[in-house]
């Protein structure tokens, strides 16, 4: 069926239903053809050009010719696309530049490039008016809280009109409303990445007064239509107050029926998606816990019961101040879908909730980076190799939250929140900053400082070029955000002080010193966390950790009968890592710490945020966090 929409009487008239800024209107008026989607199922045979089977995207790019920048397979359970390119298949961290004039401490167009980015605005612009287009409206963030925005993109790239479609739903041809104002426009024209940068990823923000747009100069969706539109929201956040949290949320509802909702927050890798998982077992039923990197000893615990699983958000949470109403924090999905990676899925069976889910969907679903062939069906383990005998670390699948079983639509109040960081091993020969213990309390004012610095950690799957103990940035958002750290860390330390009943712990993924652990922290620490509702730790319980910035540590976990070694709790307890192991690494968290918190000390800073961080720069004990924004509550 031919859903193609050539420009006529009716696409006008719906065009000019909607007041558009001039540039568009004039670029709607040449192009040769215009494609409104009526339906997902018109989405999906656009991203396939019709009928095919297996469909090239590309594009004439001058002196090189056509380049091919990805494929499309429509395999059995939804489109495989792909990049031939190893680097188009995870985000560039460093993709974002601002155009204009206003507050920022990012880099701007000018001083990157070297010229005013009008200039290319307008070469932008006369691509588009050559091209077939697609135009679709859609809600930056939601219907309800969100602000209604438009992609103009080249038709051959309808899997990104999907992808976008899914992550941030969109407005069909018959539903767009009259007088539909743009607060955001997204341009994608992806030849100009060869043209003015070098190959490389770049999304270019240009806030102008009443108009957020935003130029993807690729075709991979990483940084534009998933965390570009998060710089939107960012942005409005910024005016308005308020903040989108870089969280997953789930509703844990135990056995006995108690229900508990933790936001796990972190930077990109640091287990988000992770924590709205079941938790992963042998294939006898039992949990592997860790192995001993060393030994090659393993810890097993027995549960035979997990608690019940509502995904409440798996990404981008809103925190808007119409939803707060008493001392926790509420939250909603900021998003219609969920861009899950699934690097950890290796095999048949790994989570077969989910592998079933993707298997046999409700509707065809959209893969990135992974193996899928014309008219099979798309195997969420078997991912494209990066060269041979290297899977891409980045596989990923567009999961549109209505196809999740129990997922809570509503806003819901957050019991804790939680902080992920991928961890390295760590031994007394080698020592590093994998000290972190599989929980840890943390009381308020640790909370606001792991969120400044906001560790990106060891071997992220999910960006271009990252070794060591690099930063995220502040809220673990910060490299979607346009404007200035500043504002964001009073946010959030604003947020912290208004919602005195929500907790804060800090959990590790990967490795606990030489122990290698996977997701598995995060995954107990929900379970144990839950069995306990709003019981408080006794004082026998928790200790302060031999860091600081780790607030307490436990003295005992024990989860369905079985105890959890202390020296998973307390890592210097390691015989392979001892105190000394422990301390050295220790001083690389606190060099981190200091080296990333001095960037906020500026006069804007609230005064009892540069208290905090004066606290840690004169390395300051527990109590002392602990009296300056109270205890683990």
């Amino acid at each position: 069926m031919d859903f193609s929409l050539i420009i006529n009487k009716e696409t006008m008239e719906i065009i000019n239903k909607m007041r558009l800024p001039e540039e568009v209107e004039e670029i709607l008026k040449v192009c040769p053809k215009i494609t409104i989607p009526e339906s997902r199922q018109h989405l999906l045979e656009i991203s396939v050009g019709g009928n095919n089977d297996f469909f090239e995207i590309f594009y004439d790019v001058p002196e090189k010719g056509k380049v091919l920048e990805a494929t499309v397979a429509r395999c059995k359970n939804g489109l495989a696309v792909n990049y031939p390119e190893p680097y188009m298949r995870r985000r560039e961290p460093d993709c974002l530049v601002v155009a204009d004039n206003g507050e920022t401490d990012k880099p701007r167009f000018v001083d990157r490039y070297g010229y005013d980015f009008d200039e290319l605005r307008q070469k932008t612009f006369e691509w588009l008016k050559k091209q077939n287009l697609i135009v679709m409206p859609f809600m930056s963030g939601g219907d309800e809280y969100g602000y209604p925005s438009l992609l103009l993109a080249p038709e051959n790239a309808g899997f990104f009109a999907t992808a976008l479609a899914d992550i941030q739903g969109f407005i069909p041809k018959k539903e767009i409303p009259e007088g539909f104002t743009p607060k955001a426009i997204v341009y994608l024209a992806p030849p100009f990445r060869h043209t003015h940068f070098n190959g490389k990823q770049v999304v270019v923000h240009n806030r102008l007064e009443n108009l957020h747009e935003l130029f993807s100069y690729n075709l991979y969706p990483g940084p534009s239509a998933k965390k570009g539109i998060y710089g939107v929201l960012l942005t409005m956040g910024e005016k308005e107050g308020w903040i989108t949290a870089h969280a997953s949320a789930v509703r844990i509802i135990t056995p006995y029926d108690n229900i508990l909702t933790i936001m796990h927050e972190g930077a990109s890798g640091g287990g988000k998606s992770e924590m709205l998982e079941q938790i992963h077992r042998e294939p006898d039923g039992r949990i592997k816990v860790g192995r001993n990197l060393v030994t090659g000893d393993e810890i097993y615990v027995d549960l035979k019961e997990a608690c019940e699983l509502q995904p409440v958000t798996d990404d981008m949470a809103l925190c808007h101040p119409d939803l707060q109403q008493g001392k926790k924090l509420v939250i909603k999905d900021a998003e219609k879908g969920w861009f899950i990676r699934v690097d950890h899925m290796n095999e048949y069976g790994t989570d077969p909730h989910f592998e079933k889910l993707c298997i046999y969907p409700k509707e065809p679903l959209i893969f990135l980076n992974i193996d899928g062939v014309p008219k099979s069906t798309c195997l969420i383990w078997e991912h494209i190799m990066d060269a041979p005998g290297k899977p891409c670390p980045n596989p990923r699948v567009i999961m549109p939250r209505r196809f999740m079983p129990n997922v809570v639509d509503e806003a819901v109040e957050v019991d804790v929140r939680s902080f992920g960081v991928r961890t390295p091993p760590s031994s007394k020969e080698k020592p590093s900053y994998g000290i972190i213990g599989m929980l840890h309390l943390l009381p308020p004012a640790l909370a606001w400082l792991w969120r400044l610095v906001a560790p990106r950690g060891h071997a992220n799957p999910s960006i271009v070029g990252t070794s060591g103990l690099e930063s995220e940035g502040v809220g673990s958002y910060w490299p979607f955000a346009t404007g200035k750290r500043v504002i964001h860390a009073n946010l959030l330390l604003q947020q912290i002080i208004n919602t005195p009943g929500t907790r804060y712990i800090l959990v590790p993924n990967q490795y606990i010193g030489v122990w290698k652990v996977g997701f598995m922290p995060e995954w107990i620490a929900r379970e144990y966390l839950a069995r306990r509702g709003s019981v408080r730790f006794r004082p026998d319980q928790v200790t302060p950790a031999r860091s600081s910035l780790l607030g307490y540590a436990l003295n005992t976990l024990k989860i369905n009968g079985s105890f959890i070694p202390r020296e998973l709790l307390q890592v210097n307890k390691q015989p392979e890592v001892g105190d000394d192991g422990y301390d050295k690494g220790a001083e690389m968290l606190n060099e981190f710490f200091k080296r990333e918190l001095k960037q906020f000390l500026v006069p804007e800073l609230d005064p009892l945020g540069k208290k905090i961080i004066e606290t840690c720069l004169e390395d300051g004990s527990l109590e002392d966090y602990i009296r300056l924004l109270g205890d683990y509550r």
